[in-house]
């Protein structure tokens, strides 16, 4: 789902070089972007910013999905575009802080979901805001507190959820590591047993798996795991956050990183696109916006520009769009998407795909890495006027991502006063919030994907109730 589906994700052999060398390369070792891709991530932003309402993104089934509009706030972030939308959304986020990482909206107390905490405390870090006093909660502490200990075995060091008898077991996987690992890094330093935790999702082949579990329990390690299903958007994920951890110092984080990125060049398909596993592994822009920033973290630039080319071919644009040149700057999930966008427009009940598929996309087109959003300035380019939504930040003197609004002070603007967004669409209909995410290891992590199909077997499995199914961490962002 949301950078969901996008991150490791989804989940070529390089130039000869020495470990020692990599290992101190830093994660923006590699060349800028092209300028026609950085105008194609502007514009893909400036689109999803005007998706947003008082400050959040619907779900598929109305009310505000708090996982997608993380996602599209980094994408936001990354890309420099529309500092009033993306200071509005940090102060939604920071207030909603429980709505995401706990089941205290639906009547389930006493439950905190470890991969979301831990994409907050990124987040937060991310866009400059205080992760120790976000909405008034320590980001920081939280996450420390959910890390397995040294009582738990070959455990230690992973991210959990703390469950109850109502909310299901715990089904954190590799997204949720990678975020804990980026947000630890990012809030002053990730503790070695959560990176050695993430480095055992690693199997020999280079790729990342992207649930530690199995139907008998907790496997120690990706090759103990006889039927792992390496996944692009995992190791996608899983190389950026060892990439950071690599820049701190952490002890073998970047030749797992350097043995990643070789296992996602075998992955990339000749138009330079990526698939996911299970029932994303066709081509799609998910996958490929994760696996193309990860390119670009490692300084694959050709590879990285090539995932970039595949994207802006799924891109609609005021010359391309057909029916739906008023959604220019929008990102199809894949080729089937665009074309029926092309011919139809995108209709209201497909409009939560592009949101996601935009949200990740944009992450492979300004190829800014995770560990550096908010660090560096977002690349530059000329404004884009082919979006039909919200006008971007002028590109001349970008706003540093990393001095939002404080969040951790500022009153939350509250959604039934907030200004609207430049959104020509209307705000979606408010609805009650969905049930609280299927849990098990059947579970996306929220990035990008379509949901339809996921949400349908979610139906069928709970034998026609209504149980929603929100995919809000496999960033398939995405």
């Amino acid at each position: 789902m949301p950078l969901s589906r996008r991150p490791a994700t989804g989940l070529g052999v390089v130039a000869a070089t020495t470990l020692a060398a990599f290992s101190v390369l830093p994660s923006t070792v590699g060349a800028a972007p092209a300028p026609t891709d950085t105008t194609a991530g502007r514009a893909a932003a400036s689109w999803l910013a005007g998706e947003y309402a008082d400050g959040a993104l619907p779900g598929p089934f109305g009310g505000q999905d708090w996982g997608l509009t993380v996602d599209g706030l980094l994408a936001l972030a990354a890309t420099g575009v529309d500092t009033p939308t993306r200071q509005a959304a940090t102060r939604q986020v920071a207030a909603h802080v429980r709505s995401y990482n706990s089941y205290d909206d639906y009547g389930i107390e006493g439950f905190t979901d470890g991969g979301a905490t831990a994409k907050l405390l990124y987040a937060a870090s991310a866009v400059g805001a205080d992760p120790t006093d976000f909405g008034g909660y320590d980001l920081r502490a939280e996450t420390l507190s959910l890390v397995a200990g040294a009582d738990t075995g070959h455990q230690r060091g992973r991210i959990t959820s703390r469950t109850t008898a109502d909310s299901g077991p715990d089904a954190s996987n590799t997204f949720d590591q990678s975020f804990a690992v980026l947000g630890l890094v990012r809030s002053g330093g990730a503790p070695p047993e959560t990176v050695d935790f993430l480095v055992r999702q690693q199997c020999a082949a280079g790729g990342f798996r992207l649930y530690p579990d199995t139907a008998s329990g907790p496997s120690p390690a990706c090759d103990e795991q006889p039927d792992a299903v390496l996944d692009v958007d995992s190791t996608a994920m899983a190389t950026q956050a060892l990439l950071a951890a690599a820049e701190d110092g952490a002890t073998g984080a970047a030749d797992a990183a350097r043995r990643g990125v070789d296992w996602l060049v075998t992955r990339q398909h000749a138009d330079g696109s990526f698939g996911g596993s299970g029932p994303t592994v066709g081509a799609n822009a998910n996958s490929t916006g994760l696996a193309g920033q990860a390119l670009a973290a490692a300084g694959r630039d050709a590879e990285a520009a090539r995932a970039a080319g595949a994207l802006t071919a799924l891109q609609l644009t005021t010359a391309t769009g057909g029916a739906a040149a008023a959604d220019a700057g929008a990102v199809a999930y894949d080729t089937a998407g665009f074309t029926a966008a092309v011919t139809a427009g995108i209709a209201d009940t497909g409009r939560d795909q592009w949101r996601r598929a935009t949200a990740q996309a944009v992450l492979g087109l300004a190829q800014v890495p995770l560990g550096r959003i908010g660090v560096d300035l977002p690349p530059t380019s000329p404004q884009p006027t082919a979006t039909g939504t919200a006008s971007p930040t002028p590109s001349g003197s970008p706003t540093p991502t990393g001095s939002p609004d404080p969040t951790g002070t500022a009153s939350p603007t509250p959604s039934a006063t907030a200004s609207p967004t430049t959104s020509p669409t209307p705000p979606p209909t408010t609805t009650p919030a969905p049930a609280p995410p299927a849990p098990g290891p059947g579970r996306l992590p929220t990035t990008g994907a379509a949901v339809v199909s996921y949400v349908l077997v979610a139906l069928l499995m709970v034998g026609g109730g209504v149980a929603l199914l929100v995919l809000t961490r496999r960033r398939r962002t995405t």
